[in-house]
This record gives structure tokens, sequence and C-alpha cells, in this order.
């Protein structure tokens, strides 16, 4: 067996997370990638705060983080990985042996092993640590002139990509995304690239309804605002396709509201269920109200749209933190006044 020393992100608890020394064993078969840079995720964040993500609670000491980039450290004979290349790892381990992955929904795997996630004991560790090991065939190479920072957005970014091909076409289409946090900002810029008429932002935040202007909306809008959605209520809806992002159960009731007859919403938002839907809304209008999870190959996808400066997701990056500060990071991350995508540097 070879080894190398390095520092791991582990959440212990709740509010009980550090930095720790350890050591990576690994054979000559394994692929180990030297971490560059990692995105704080609201799991992550959850992780922090609560010792849980939903269902998924912290039992013993987990290496958090799936949104991470690096270079391939060691790689095994004969692979088509080169040390030293530029790698974004897709955090999806999926079995490959259930009737969903045998019908390539792969996102819907009951066995996924998804990177720094306490759904399974043991649990799966994620990417926020110096070396990982991890499958070949996780590992998506790309051009050398690609900042980490900018791959480091990747994963984020194949789940919006994800969002629209569950949504179809949208092109030529008025749309809505309502939250413009970090999955709302990239679903603007992916909807923009995939060829929308028209596309309106909706969000609480003066600043993240400032960031969905940058990323391609055409308006933003303050839902407390008085009347600033009635005009889009009005004859039945105005939006052929709706991506609610928040969560939020006002939100989704928008939704339903601001989407004309025989349109698509799709609920990329997980916030808290249950929530009370307008059900007449929906069936009197015909809408098809879609849940959009995760991502299937779209990760691959991702890859080529960051390469290719498709979707430039720098004005939702906020700051940067060095592993050290990595509880600094996450209480950055916390607060939504400040932060969109906090990235974590190794």
């Amino acid at each position: 067996m070879l080894k190398v020393d390095f520092d791991a992100c582990i959440v212990n608890g709740k509010k009980d997370v550090a930095v720790e020394h350890r050591e990576l064993q690994y054979s000559e078969h394994d692929v180990v990638i030297k971490v560059e840079c990692g995105g704080i995720c609201g799991s992550d964040i959850h992780y922090y705060h609560e010792g849980r993500a939903g269902l998924s609670v912290i039992k013993h000491p987990l290496v958090i983080g799936h949104e991470f980039v690096g270079r391939i450290f060691h790689a095994p004979a004969g692979s088509e990985l080169k040390v030293g290349q530029k790698v974004a790892v897709n955090p999806s381990q999926p079995c490959l042996q259930c009737e969903y992955c045998y019908a390539g929904k792969q996102n819907e795997c009951q066995n996924m092993r998804f990177m720094g996630s306490a759904q399974f004991t043991p649990h799966v560790h994620g990417g926020f640590a110096q070396y990982v090991v991890v499958s070949e065939k996780q590992c998506i190479t790309y051009d050398e002139r690609v900042a980490a920072n900018i791959m480091a957005l990747a994963e984020p970014t194949a789940v919006v990509i994800h969002a629209l091909n569950v949504a179809g076409s949208v092109v030529g289409k008025k749309v809505l995304v309502i939250g413009a946090g970090p999955i709302g900002a990239l679903a603007i810029a992916a909807v923009r690239a995939s060829g929308a008429s028209e596309i309106v932002a909706c969000d609480l935040s003066e600043r993240c309804r400032r960031i969905a202007i940058e990323m391609g909306a055409d308006a933003a809008v303050d839902p407390r605002t008085q009347n600033s959605m009635a005009e889009y209520y009005d004859n039945r809806g105005y939006f052929d396709v709706t991506l609610e992002a928040s969560g939020a159960e006002a939100a989704i009731e928008s939704s339903i509201l601001a989407t004309r007859p025989g349109g698509v919403v799709v609920q990329i938002g997980m916030g808290k269920s249950p929530v009370n839907l307008p059900v007449a809304q929906m069936l009197v209008k015909e809408l098809s109200w879609k849940g959009s999870f995760r991502f299937i190959d779209e990760f691959t996808t991702a890859v080529k749209w960051l390469e290719k400066g498709i979707i430039d997701p720098r004005p939702i990056i906020s700051s940067t933190y060095q592993y050290n500060k990595i509880e600094d990071a996450l209480i950055a991350a916390s607060d939504k006044n400040i932060s969109s995508k906090v990235l974590v540097t190794f």
C-alpha cells in the first residue's frame, strides 16, 4: 500500500467542525485526487448547524463537501488519466445494478453513495480534503486554462441542466425562476444559454436580484413589493416554464399562479414538507408539476459548458477561504445577506 499524509475538513456533529490530520492509504490501482478547490453547498451548512441534512444524521466524523475539483495525484498504470491533469469530480456513485440504474435514472438509485453524505453508515466521505480517492469514471478532465474556482461550480451547474432537461425545451419561451441563490442564478444562466425569449427572476434579497440580472435575467422582482407579481397572475398566468429553486411554500404557490395553462413547473428547491398546493389551479390550467433531483449524465455537460464559457458562474462567487478556516467559511456561507457561493481552497 502507498500512503500520503493530508488534512481534511470534518464535521463531528452540530456546530462541531475541525481540520484533522490523517493518513491516506491507497493502492497502485486507485485514482487519487489532489484537491484544489470546492464549493460549500446547503447540505454542508446543514451538517454544520444541525448535525444532519434532512434525514441524513451524522453518526460519526464526516468529511464534508461534494462540489470539488483537483489534479490527478496518482493514476493506475494504463489509465487514460495522467498525473497533473485537471479534473472535475462527479460526487455521484450509483450502484449501476438496481432497476433505476438499468432504466437510465441513476439519480434515483436507492443505493447511491453520494460523496459528503451521512445517508448511510458508515458515511460516504466528501472532497474537502487535500487528497481523495475516487473512481476513474468520476473524473472529468478539463482544459488547463480554466480556473479551478470556475470548475468548482460543475456540480450545481449539472443540477440546473438536469432541471432544464426535466422541463423540456425553453427555446422562445417565457421563463420564471423563483429563488436567485446559487442554484437559481445558475438556472438563469442555463435558461439564457438555452434560448429563452424572456427570463424573470423573483427573490426577497436585493443582492440576489442584482446577481440574477448579472446572470442573464431580463428583470428581477421582489415578491413583497405590492403588485410586483400581480401582472404575471393576470389572464391565468404568464410564463411557459417556471423553475422553483427556493422551496418556500409561498413561492411554490406563486409558481403555479404565474404559470400559464399548459405550462410546466419544475420544483428544484427542496424546502420543508408538507406544503399546501393550489391543486384547483393546477388542475384547471392543466399544468405539469415536476420534480428535479440531482443529475444523471448532465455532469459531463456542465463541465463542457463551464469550460467553453457557455455559463459564467463568477457573479455568484461571494468569497474564498483557505481550508484551515472551514468554520469561518461555513458561517459566511450561512449568511444569505452576504453570500451566494463560498469557495474553499486547498
